[in-house]
């Protein structure tokens, strides 16, 4: 083979970052964290064709060379189940709007807390609203990490990768295949976390809890099946399973033990050995997004907080999972998040406050163009009683996509408010979840992948090698 001479991976880093043969070094780890990564980012987002495709790339070989690298949070999961570990509940916080520096913060406040154990997700429903295919969301997601010097093992998660139950009813295969195209895409992109929902086949017309129960476990185990298949080599992906859908009945432990002793049983029909789950999702007080009032404030969430812990438990000394996961927190009580460690909640699930406070900060001639295309957009979704503050508050999600360059562009001072406003809150959330100092759990459990992948519009290969997770592998 002829030696390539090292050449500049971008022009924007110089010589401080140079790729040859198809490899990236890294010279000098402290441009990652300076203002050429805004650039390049950038490309990623908004790029089009082999432009935007060769900042993805390069994004993700300069996480591999530093050692970010997206991981799965399966072995410490397994762990807590054998009571390795605990005392902590892992954020998964759904970045939806201003991604990038959405990310940043989060990644400045893991820096100051030496925080490991958290989650960066989207959900099916979200990619789509938001205009984030999972390819552009990894290399964000990886390239806010580097621009805050943050490293270790990243753990980024497919949320509510959902079977629509109104689809599947008019024809199964369609619904199941989409929901399975959709995870291929994401573990390509760098997914090794999937929350997998099948909780919307639940049918409580059914006399037996297993009944009930045995669309879902069935879909379940079927779809986790098909993600094991689809894992990179040394990578076993981290599955969760879901009892009862959000915003219903609260769930029970006999719900639970329908859906796990179903579920187990199927899949170990299928495949054997195959590696199950590692978590459950469980209904127990919340919704997504909160329930809105006429004048747009959220009302209060009755927590069930007994039966969280004792899912958690049951969850996890029959069945050896973490424990129970939460969705719909973020509009709780600040008063209440305390209490996910004191209970061993596994996981919470946090969205909406985030777009909240976004929208609160946003220029007010902004705000009123978003609200004048939801006007238009999604006048559809408009209920009769609905005030303007409860379409407006239950809608603008929407409009995160169509104007995502608008948020991406938002001037420095906005940005400046809603930075500090985002520190502040995610330094509360690490802080009572308990997930500060949590990187050394991490680092003991979690043993980082290293996933070259060839350059795009060159021949080659993807190349799995383990490697510690606090490899750095720069010049």
């Amino acid at each position: 083979m002829i030696e390539e001479a090292l050449q500049p991976a971008h022009p924007a880093f110089g010589a401080a970052v140079t790729r040859s043969n198809g490899s990236v070094i890294v010279h000098d780890p402290a441009v990652l964290a300076g203002p050429a990564m805004d650039v390049l980012v950038r490309e990623a987002v908004f790029g089009t064709g082999e432009a935007r495709d060769q900042a993805r790339w390069l994004i993700w070989e300069l996480g591999q060379a530093v050692g970010v690298r997206p991981s799965s949070i399966h072995d410490l999961y397994l762990a807590r189940g054998r009571g390795e570990c605990g005392g902590f509940t892992v954020p998964a916080i759904n970045v939806r709007g201003m991604a990038y520096d959405t990310a940043r913060s989060i990644f400045r406040v893991a820096n100051r807390l030496d925080a490991g154990a958290f989650l960066l997700e989207i959900a099916r429903s979200e990619i789509a609203y938001t205009d984030q295919r999972p390819a552009e969301y990894v290399a964000v997601m990886l390239a806010a990490a580097l621009r805050e010097g943050f490293r270790g093992p990243l753990f980024i998660q497919g949320d509510h990768f959902q079977v629509n139950a109104k689809k599947y009813a008019a024809d199964r295969d369609p619904e199941v295949n989409a929901v399975k195209a959709l995870a291929r895409e994401a573990i390509d992109a760098g997914f090794y976390n999937i929350d997998v929902d099948t909780s919307t086949l639940v049918d409580l017309s059914k006399e037996t809890l297993a009944e009930q129960q045995r669309r879902n476990y069935e879909e379940c185990a079927g779809i986790t099946q098909y993600l094991r298949e689809l894992e990179p080599k040394g990578v076993t992906i981290s599955v969760g399973g879901e009892i009862g859908e959000v915003g219903t009945s609260n769930s029970t432990v006999e719900e639970l033990e329908a859906f796990m002793d179903g579920f187990t049983a199927t899949l170990r029909a299928r495949a054997g050995g195959m590696a199950g789950l590692s978590k459950i999702s469980v209904q127990s007080g919340t919704s997504h997004g909160g329930v809105v009032l006429a004048d747009g404030s959220i009302a209060d969430v009755k927590l069930d907080l007994e039966t969280l812990e004792t899912l958690s438990k049951v969850a996890r000394d029959r069945y050896g999972l973490s424990g129970a996961v939460q969705h719909g927190a973020s509009t709780l009580p600040d008063e209440a998040v305390h209490n996910f460690p004191r209970t061993e909640t596994a996981e919470i699930h946090l969205a909406t406050n985030f777009q909240n406070m976004l929208y609160d900060a946003l220029p007010s001639s902004l705000r009123e163009d978003v609200y004048r295309w939801l006007g238009e957009n999604a006048k559809d979704e408009r209920k009769p009683s609905d005030s303007d503050e409860q379409f407006f508050y239950k809608t603008r999600k929407k409009a995160l996509g169509p104007f995502k360059r608008a948020l991406w562009d938002l001037d420095a001072a906005t940005k400046e408010t809603l930075a500090a406003a985002y520190d502040g809150k995610f330094t509360f959330l690490f802080t009572q979840l308990a997930v500060g100092g949590t990187k050394d759990v991490v680092r003991r459990h979690v043993k980082p992948m290293a996933i070259h992948r060839p350059a795009p519009g060159t021949a080659g290969h993807v190349v799995v090698e383990a490697a510690p997770d606090d490899a750095d592998l720069s010049d």
